[in-house]
């Protein structure tokens, strides 16, 4: 549970167009996120990926990987493992929180 979107205020089509203090806070964010989740969540490891093709505006995807997700789950895989944590509304907000709390 737990997959993150980071964007940039600006809007621009993909990592080219950034400028350096936007790549800088981007990659700085990606970091942080990262170590919260890890810290906060018992993520194993956090994978970032840069898609949508689909949607014309950068969005960095921040999605960790639990223990115990099988190796065929890993990478861009990560959110089809069937047992992976999974919750409601309540359990999103209270991740959210945790997360928030690790951030500041």
């Amino acid at each position: 549970m737990g997959h993150f979107l980071i964007e940039p205020k600006r809007h621009i089509e993909g990592l080219g167009e950034l400028i350096d203090a936007e790549a800088e806070e981007i990659g700085r964010m990606t970091a942080r996120l990262s170590r919260a989740l890890r810290e906060s969540e018992g993520a194993e490891h956090v994978y970032s990926f840069v898609l949508g093709h689909h949607i014309p505006h950068l969005h960095i995807h921040v999605i960790p990987r639990y223990p115990g997700a099988p190796r065929e789950y890993w990478g861009m895989r990560v959110d089809e493992w069937p047992d992976a944590p999974r919750g409601g509304k309540e359990a999103i907000k209270a991740l959210c929180e945790r997360v928030r709390k690790k951030l500041t």
